[in-house]
């Protein structure tokens, strides 16, 4: 495959990446926001998101075997089409119905969109193993697929909290299943040939790695994401929902817009740096020993931040607007530490396995990713309810200093285990 052919299908691949995660990152800040200005408790908001996260770990265990018996077009494709299928069910929701009807109803279709989006996430992810040069390319092209990503899902929280304050939540929801139908048919229409077909004879057994280094790195990948989430998915949006809103309709308005535009720009910010990772790691002439070495640094350093923040917070008590501003900095130094320990992990993934099992090695990785999820989205109720904002941050430092110990070990220079 020359590399041409194949840096067409990266775009493809890389096109129909971006329309799907604009439309989570728009159908995630919808369900938030709606759902909070309905009056759900913060528990009952994370009881939303948990099926989409236990999709997310049983999709990733299944879809490594699934593209590769099948191929990686199938995957992608499959992804895009349930996720137009979750936002015409989401459409359905009837405001009549009781809370406890309406959870239930919801979850199953965010559970639907979970498995949608890992299926899109990991053809993506997979097919840069396949589709990128030898040599520093592959730190690079995984770098810019995962930043732009992220930037365009940090769009699509902007997206999703502008809409629902200008259209409101059914036309919002059917106005992007229309569009990523589309999107979907001009893809498959469009898609180069590059991308590996699949093989007839892939057990599902092959799912599980024999690569000591692959299921150290999906172990610190747990507690990463999970860290992250336990503050991002309810603690944040309810705490700044607290300060900015006064009870009106124009000022939940005002505050729907803020807290999307933040939650935007935080994203959008961290996918940049992601992007931009290996110029500010220096990875050009950097060796995969010296680069998995560098993460143990990286993730130390991270847990240094939400452990502050949460000292300040719980010592200051009260909301006042520059304890505010100091949450927003300090959120902001954990997007660029925690975009770059995301980056080197996303590289080194793909450095640990080979092309014969990449779908299954980044399966079992992203099912990783997507546990640690599940339990971040878990505690970021729980822990808010039971103590706010300080105790979702000290959570999170916690959960990073579990990262740090299985990142300590990996063996950087051991060999790969064979294939199978």
């Amino acid at each position: 495959m020359s590399r041409p052919a194949g840096f067409a299908a990266y775009v493809a691949v890389t096109a129909a990446y971006w329309a799907f995660m604009l439309t989570d990152g728009a159908l995630r800040m919808l369900v938030l926001l709606h759902f909070n200005g309905l009056g759900f408790s913060p528990v009952q908001l994370a009881y939303l998101f948990v099926l989409y996260e236990v999709a997310g770990v049983v999709t990733n265990l299944s879809a490594g075997w699934i593209a590769a018996r099948f191929g990686l077009t199938v995957t992608l494709y499959a992804g895009l089409g349930l996720q137009v299928v979750a936002l015409i069910a989401l459409a359905q929701l009837d405001p009549g119905w009781s809370v406890a009807a309406s959870v239930v109803f919801v979850m199953a279709v965010q559970g639907l969109s979970g498995v949608a989006k890992d299926l899109a996430k990991m053809s993506s992810k997979s097919a840069v193993k396949v589709l990128a040069p030898e040599g520093d390319g592959l730190f690079r092209w995984v770098a810019l697929l995962t930043g732009s990503k992220n930037a365009v899902k940090g769009l699509g929280f902007l997206l999703g909290a502008g809409a629902l304050a200008m259209f409101g939540f059914v036309p919002s929801v059917l106005g992007m299943a229309a569009a990523l139908g589309l999107i979907l048919l001009v893809v498959a229409l469009r898609m180069p040939p590059g991308l590996p077909m699949g093989r007839k004879g892939a057990k599902f057994s092959e799912v599980f790695s024999k690569n000591p280094r692959v299921n150290w790195l999906s172990a610190a990948r747990v507690f990463l994401f999970g860290a992250r989430d336990v503050w991002f998915v309810v603690g944040i949006p309810i705490y700044f929902y607290g300060v900015l809103s006064d009870g009106t309709p124009e000022g939940q308005r005002a505050a729907f817009f803020l807290i999307g535009s933040f939650m935007a720009l935080w994203v959008i910010f961290y996918g940049a740096v992601q992007a931009r990772a290996p110029a500010i790691l220096r990875s050009a002439g950097r060796d995969e020993a010296d680069l998995a070495a560098s993460a143990r640094f990286w993730i130390a350093t991270l847990a240094v931040v939400p452990a502050t923040l949460a000292l300040i917070v719980w010592g200051v008590g009260a909301p006042t607007p520059w304890l505010t501003g100091i949450v927003v900095l300090g959120l902001l130094v954990f997007g660029v530490l925690f975009a770059l320990n995301s980056s080197l992990h996303s590289y080194l993934i793909l450095a640990f396995t080979n092309a014969e099992r990449v779908t299954m090695d980044v399966g079992f990785y992203y099912m990783a990713n997507a546990a640690g999820r599940l339990i971040g989205t878990v505690l970021s109720g729980l822990t808010y309810q039971i103590g706010g904002l300080p105790l979702c941050l000290g959570t999170a430092a916690g959960m990073i200093m579990l990262s740090w110990g299985a990142i300590g070990r990996i063996n950087p220079d051991s060999a790969p285990a064979s294939p199978g």
